[in-house]
C-alpha cells in the first residue's frame, strides 16, 4: 500500500450537535470557551511561576498524581483514610491536611488547582465545588459515577473556563498519538468496525467456582451480612460520601474491592473502559452512540459482572464517523481473536477498514495483515509528543493552552462509557437521545443515568 493521501491530525477537541445534529456540533466553541479566559498565572512569567495545588485523594493512584504535581507547590491534602494522608504529609510537610474535602473548599483562595483521586463515586462531589470556584482541575477516571454527573462537570467546566484533564494516563503516550494518525490517515480505509477486549474478570461471576477459576477474589456474591471493625485511620462515614449507608465490611476496602460495587463504581467497564475506549473515540470523533446494546448474565442487583460484551452503534453524524464499536471483558472475546485470526494478544484495540486491520495496546500496535503492509510508508507525526498527562494539564493552567483530555472530551467519553452499564442493567437495547439524556425505549434506565443522595450529600 502505498502512502495515504492524508496525513493531517484533526484538531482536538471535537464538535457536538444541538438537536441530535446541531447538540453535537456546540462541543468545539464550548471547548474553546474553556480556554477562552485567562488562566491564573496567565502572564509574563507565568511558567515559571508554582501553581498552588490542592490534592483530594493522597494514597493508591492518588500518590502517584500526587508525584505528579509535585512539580508545583502542594499547600492542602486531604484523605478519609489517616494513614494516606501521614504518609503525603511527610512527603509535603507545610501543606494544610484535612479528612473531609468539604472543608477544605471553606477557604478556596489559598489554592489555584485541585487533583481528585477518590473513589468513583466521588468524584463528581470533589470536582464540582472546585469547577465551581473558578479552580483548575485534574480528576481520575472515570470522570463521574454515572451520566447525569458526567453531564453536570462537562457543563460546570464549560462555565469555568479553567484547564480541565481526566486522568486517562495512556492517551498522552506515544503509540496512542501514531495509532489515531494512521487511522485518520486512512491507512487501513474506512474504518467499519471497532473490538476492544481486556481479559480482566472482576465482580460477579455466578458462583464461586467461576470467580477462582478466573483469578478472581473470592467474598460472598451478595451484599454480607456481617460487620467488621472499622480500620482506626478510616473514617467510614466519610467514606461512603453520598452512597447509601451501609455497615463496614472487608469487602469493601482496602485496594480495588469496592470497584465491584454497585453503590460505589461501576466495574471493568467504567474503569479500562475508560482508557480503551478512549482510542477509538480519538481516533474517529465518536461522541454519542445512537444504540447500546449489552449481552452478558442476569445482572446482579449489587455486583457488576466479571464478563459482557456491549455493542454500540456510532451514526455518521457531523465529525462523528459511522461504526460499530464492541466491548468485551473477561472471558468474553471478538470472532476474530477466538477464530484465531489475529494476533492473540490478551488485551487489545481492533480497528477493522475497508483495506486493512489495525490493532494495538496501550505501548504497541500493528497493522494486519502484516505482509500487506511490510512495505507501507507510515504518514509523518502530525499530533505532537506529550509534555505528560499531568504535566500537560498544569502547562494549560499556566498559559492557557488546551489539554487533550479536558472535560469536555471525558465528559462525553464517560457517558459512552456507562451506557455500556445502563444496558446491561436493563437488559435492553437502548436507544439513547442524548439532548434529553434519555433511553427513549427504556424509561427504567433512569434509574442507572442519575441517582439518590445519602442524607447530607447534594451535588451542587
Amino acid at each position: 500500500m502505498g502512502k495515504p493521501a492524508s496525513t493531517e491530525a484533526k484538531p482536538f477537541p471535537y464538535a457536538q450537535r444541538r438537536t441530535r445534529r446541531e447538540f453535537l456540533r456546540t462541543s468545539a466553541v464550548a471547548a474553546a470557551a474553556t480556554l477562552a479566559a485567562p488562566a491564573v498565572l496567565r502572564g509574563r512569567g507565568a511558567e515559571s511561576k508554582k501553581l498552588r495545588v490542592a490534592v483530594i485523594g493522597c494514597g493508591g493512584r492518588g500518590g502517584a498524581n500526587l508525584q505528579g504535581v509535585e512539580s508545583e507547590e502542594v499547600v492542602a491534602l486531604c484523605d478519609v483514610n489517616a494513614a494516606a494522608l501521614r504518609a503525603a504529609g511527610q512527603r509535603h510537610p507545610n501543606a494544610r491536611q484535612f479528612r473531609d474535602f468539604r472543608k477544605l473548599f471553606e477557604r478556596p483562595e489559598d489554592f489555584d488547582a485541585v487533583v481528585v483521586s477518590t473513589c468513583e463515586h466521588t468524584h463528581a462531589f470533589a470536582t464540582l465545588p472546585a469547577l465551581q470556584l473558578g479552580k483548575h482541575v485534574y480528576c481520575e477516571k472515570p470522570l463521574t459515577y454515572n451520566i447525569h454527573e458526567a453531564r453536570v462537570i462537562r457543563e460546570a467546566a464549560t462555565n469555568a473556563k479553567v484547564a480541565t484533564q481526566m486522568g486517562t494516563q495512556v492517551h498522552a503516550e506515544e503509540n496512542y498519538r501514531r495509532v489515531v494518525e494512521l487511522i485518520r490517515a486512512g491507512a487501513i480505509g474506512t474504518v467499519r468496525e471497532v473490538h476492544l477486549w481486556v481479559s480482566r474478570a472482576w465482580g460477579w461471576h455466578g458462583s464461586e467456582e467461576l470467580a477462582r477459576k478466573n483469578g478472581d477474589i473470592v467474598f460472598e456474591q451478595r451484599r454480607p451480612k456481617g460487620v467488621d471493625p472499622v480500620p482506626p485511620d478510616l473514617d467510614w462515614d466519610l467514606w461512603l460520601g453520598p452512597a447509601p449507608e451501609r455497615p463496614f465490611n472487608n469487602v469493601y476496602v482496602p485496594g480495588p474491592k469496592w470497584y465491584r460495587w454497585w453503590d460505589f463504581a461501576n466495574g471493568t467497564m467504567s474503569d479500562l473502559g475508560s482508557h480503551r475506549v478512549d482510542l477509538p473515540f480519538w481516533a474517529l470523533d465518536l461522541k454519542c452512540p445512537k444504540t447500546i446494546e449489552a449481552h452478558g448474565p442476569p445482572p446482579h442487583a449489587e455486583l457488576a459482572p466479571a464478563s459482557m460484551r456491549v455493542d454500540y452503534e456510532f451514526a455518521a453524524e457531523g465529525r462523528q464517523k459511522a461504526v460499530k464499536l464492541s466491548w468485551y471483558q473477561g472471558v468474553e472475546k471478538p470472532a476474530l481473536f477466538v477464530d484465531k485470526k489475529i494476533p492473540q494478544w490478551e488485551h487489545g484495540i481492533l480497528f477493522v477498514g475497508d483495506d486493512g486491520m489495525l490493532l494495538a495496546e496501550y505501548f504497541k500496535h500493528v497493522l494486519l495483515p502484516e505482509e500487506k503492509f511490510a512495505k507501507f510508508t507510515r504518514p509523518p507525526a502530525s499530533i505532537p509528543k506529550s509534555r505528560g498527562h499531568h504535566a500537560e494539564w498544569l502547562h494549560a493552567a499556566k498559559t492557557g493552552e488546551p489539554t487533550t483530555c479536558n472535560f469536555e472530551y471525558a465528559g462525553w467519553l464517560t457517558e459512552a462509557v456507562h451506557l455500556g452499564n445502563v444496558a446491561f442493567r436493563t437488559g435492553k437495547k437502548l436507544e439513547w437521545d442524548p439532548q434529553a439524556m434519555t433511553a427513549t425505549n427504556a424509561p427504567e434506565a433512569e434509574r442507572f443515568v442519575r441517582r439518590s443522595y445519602r442524607d447530607g450529600w447534594k451535588l451542587g
